[in-house]
């Protein structure tokens, strides 16, 4: 079974610490609570699908109308985390795939999928830190199967009204894959 992961943004960074303690005393999981421009807090909840479940559900309570979005993804893809710690491992070569969401969790939602999609290598989730509350995937790997991430998931987002653009660069300029590492 895969780990699950939820997510609240919120908001207030106040009631963001407030509502990742609640989470924490709801259910037996992981949180970690991000600040978020402008002036928001994102809380990353990790664990078995029922905690992380139940920790975002009684979250939401809390959070209120500062709530600005939630989401529960089940089965997560492995990279999808080190990715959004800005830990993965960058690339030089191949296709550059780029989503630009209006939020945090459908940047999330839209880096999962496209894990899922296709062979790539999620190289970084950058959320709304500097970015006026957007979020922003980073993708790398084949021309074909970044094209074929890109795809499957900007659909959903562009459904959703959550997709600001997505690009994809074959081949990009070594000082481009330069300003990503």
């Amino acid at each position: 079974m895969g780990v699950a992961i939820g997510l609240i943004e919120v908001k207030s960074i106040a009631r963001g610490l407030m509502v990742a303690d609640g989470c924490l005393k709801a259910a037996p999981v992981e949180v970690k609570i991000r600040t978020t421009c402008p002036g928001k807090s994102l809380i990353v909840i990790s664990g078995e699908i029922g905690a992380v479940a139940s920790a975002v559900e009684h979250g939401v309570k809390i959070g209120g109308v500062t709530v600005v979005d939630s989401l529960i993804l089940g089965n997560l893809h492995p990279d999808v985390l080190t990715a959004l710690a800005g830990a993965a491992p960058g690339v030089a070569a191949g296709a550059l795939g780029v989503l630009e969401t209006f939020s945090v969790t459908a940047a999330i939602r839209a880096a999962d999928t496209a894990a899922k999609a296709a062979v790539v290598q999620l190289l970084d989730i950058r959320p709304a830190f500097g970015l006026g509350g957007k979020g922003v995937v980073i993708i790398g790997g084949g021309v074909a199967a970044v094209q074929a991430a890109v795809e499957a998931a900007s659909r959903p987002l562009k459904e959703e009204g959550e997709l600001v653009d997505a690009v994809v660069i074959p081949g990009p300029h070594p000082g481009v894959w330069e300003q990503l590492v």
